[in-house]
């Protein structure tokens, strides 16, 4: 999951506009060499319609692998629905405290049809997770005792799950 976290901190945290800059990579965009090679960029004009500055502006040999990750991660056919992945990304988001980020995968969990209701609450679950891992840290909780504490609620969850659908 921290995996996921980073590559979607990674795939969204820069802006896709162009920005003026006097850094020697945004000056090799503007004037037109880009650091990624021409196939990857034909792959990502075609699946975005653009090549992104954030893109753009990666040098080499990271460009390309970087496009594999969000061609195969973000927006792959994975385990995860794009609906869910965006949510994750909304949640992740407000968490880092990333304008970038939250912008991309708002519009993204929007583009899924995601509900403003359902985005706030993917922003509340990220708070909630936060706030207890503060909780946690701060209190030192021993991690074994922790990790049987969790065995045993989830446990008795499931049992009062099974339980209920008997009756």
């Amino acid at each position: 999951m921290i995996f996921f976290a980073l590559v979607v901190v990674f795939i969204s945290g820069f802006p896709v506009q162009r920005r003026l800059g006097n850094d020697e990579r945004t000056r090799k965009s503007i004037e037109g060499e880009s650091m990624v090679s021409t196939e990857t960029r034909n792959e990502i004009e075609e699946h975005c319609g653009l090549v992104p500055t954030w893109i753009e502006n990666l040098s080499e040999p990271a460009s390309d692998h970087s496009w594999a990750l969000v061609r195969d991660l973000e927006f792959g056919e994975t385990e995860l629905s794009a609906r869910e992945k965006a949510l994750i990304g909304v949640g992740v988001s407000a968490a880092i405290k990333c304008p970038y980020c939250s912008h991309f995968h708002k519009e993204e969990a929007r583009m899924e049809d995601v509900t403003e209701v359902e985005l706030e609450e993917a922003v509340n679950l990220a708070s909630t997770t936060q706030y207890f891992s503060t909780v946690l840290h701060g209190s030192e909780v021993e991690m074994d005792g922790f990790v049987e504490e969790t065995a045993e609620m989830i446990e008795y969850i499931e049992e009062q799950r099974v339980a209920a659908e008997a009756d």
